[in-house]
């Protein structure tokens, strides 16, 4: 027999006011036209769900769960594909999030725009009109295809055109916009956006329908405010960029269908965005050789190394606080870097300002570019340039090691696959990579990586 809670206390839905006893309004915020609700206990809701339930068991050994394959589509774009893990996958739930203007609505109309040839595809655009969304789907070079376009934010619109027209793929764009009747939350609040989301996930799972929602970035850098959408789906991506510079970085941040922290690049042009192939030649196009503070560093993104060129100005102060300025690696650990140096290796950081700048507008995040960051500002301070054919990477500790980092033989083979001859690295115990061409120059501590560049500085290439 079920046995029935027993409400512990009751509580106004409005304000959070509790009492003992139940009450037809609320003496705090004068609210709760229907009166106190009740509140049961953790415990006496555990009991009452002990005594529920015939003894049916529902788990599932893992040995009995059938395997099934992933079934993907690519959308167009190799680059994408990447990120993505191989392409869509049938009923996943995306989020594409980004700065406004960054290109968000470019790259899903691209990517379903091409599946459109043999998929039917539904687009809920909230932000534009049917001709506006034409005129950039025109001028993307894209024709015919079985691609609908439904100038609509009401969500429960949205799911009837779906169950009436049955797509393969769903983009919402933007999930800002979505509504829920006019009785609902205001649009954009924490609330609806956590209400509409769980609506598309449900509709995902339930009629295999791909969904790809847009969602914009706040000034906090998040999307949608605190994340309430994030543990939702299944994939998150974010493309990255500046508006004034043409590269946009796609990158996966949650991926239950792949990898995590992988990167895609695209340029933006007029006629949208293109995916670069050749991503480190694309970053090093421009390189001037001989220049101090310059190094090449090879930094892993998800499975892929990149190489990127880093650079450092070090130069006297005029101020009592000397400045810290960095674009495309972490302030922090430039200033770990930095102390490192001055109290390691002896060089005289403390009064002078440090800009440090990556080229191509890429973000380091990977503790592998400590060293170069390291010769970079030895080099600008010291005013020694680097043979432009060096390739460095590893990360340094507090004490000055200099410490193994991943992935090793793919740096090295990206590194001679573009040209470079030589490669300061950490020094290690186990056996180095045999890269035809490339000679090794193993460190174990700062001291020795700057008594190499004053080595490496003054060869020719």
């Amino acid at each position: 027999m079920k046995k029935k809670s027993v409400p512990d206390s009751y509580e106004c839905p409005a304000c959070g006011y509790r009492s003992a006893k139940w009450m037809g309004f609320c003496p705090s915020c004068q609210e709760a036209p229907e009166g106190l609700v009740p509140v049961v206990s953790a415990s006496s809701r555990l009991e009452s769900l002990l005594s529920e339930g015939d003894g049916t068991p529902r788990a599932l050994r893992m040995e009995d769960v059938g395997k099934v394959a992933v079934e993907r589509t690519s959308s167009g774009f190799r680059e994408f594909d990447r990120v993505l893990g191989g392409g869509f996958v049938r009923g996943s739930f995306i989020l594409l999030g980004g700065d406004p203007g960054v290109g968000k609505s470019t790259l899903a109309l691209q990517a379903v725009a091409h599946m459109a040839d043999g998929h039917k595809v539904l687009y809920a655009a909230g932000e534009e009109s049917p001709e506006q969304v034409r005129m950039r789907y025109d001028r993307l070079g894209r024709k015919g295809g079985d691609l609908f376009i439904l100038p609509e934010t009401d969500l429960e619109a949205i799911v009837r055109e779906v169950k009436r027209l049955s797509p393969e793929f769903l983009v919402v764009d933007s999930i800002q916009t979505v509504t829920m009747g006019a009785d609902g939350p205001s649009s954009g609040s924490v609330g609806l956006l956590r209400e509409s989301a769980s609506v598309l996930l449900e509709l995902a799972k339930r009629a295999s329908v791909t969904v790809l929602i847009v969602g914009h970035v706040t000034k906090e850098g998040v999307i949608a405010g605190p994340r309430v959408l994030e543990h939702l789906v299944d994939t998150v991506l974010y493309l990255e960029g500046d508006r004034s510079h043409p590269v946009r970085l796609l990158r996966t941040v949650k991926n239950r269908f792949g990898p995590t922290r992988e990167l895609g690049i695209f340029e933006m042009s007029p006629d949208g965005l293109r995916e670069v192939e050749n991503a480190s030649s694309f970053f090093l196009e421009g390189r001037k050789e001989r220049l101090s503070g310059s190094v090449v560093v090879s930094s892993l993104e998800g499975t892929r190394p990149l190489l990127v060129e880093l650079q450092s100005l070090v130069s006297p102060t005029t101020f009592p606080n000397p400045r810290r300025v960095a674009q495309g690696v972490p302030v922090s650990r430039l200033s770990i870097l930095a102390a490192v140096l001055e109290r390691r290796a002896g060089l005289s950081l403390s009064s002078r300002d440090i800009y440090v700048n990556v080229a191509g507008g890429v973000s380091l995040e990977e503790t592998a570019s400590d060293l170069g960051l390291v010769l970079s500002l030895a080099g600008s301070l010291k005013d020694i340039s680097l043979s432009p054919d060096v390739v460095v990477f590893g990360e340094v500790g507090l004490g000055g090691e200099v410490r193994r980092v991943q992935e090793m033989e793919s740096r090295l083979t990206e590194a001679r696959r573009h040209g470079f001859s030589h490669a300061v690295l950490p020094a290690s115990g186990k056996k180095y990579p045999d890269v035809s061409g490339l000679s090794l120059h193993p460190v174990r501590e700062v001291g020795e990586a700057l008594e190499l560049l004053k080595k490496l500085g003054s060869m020719k290439a």
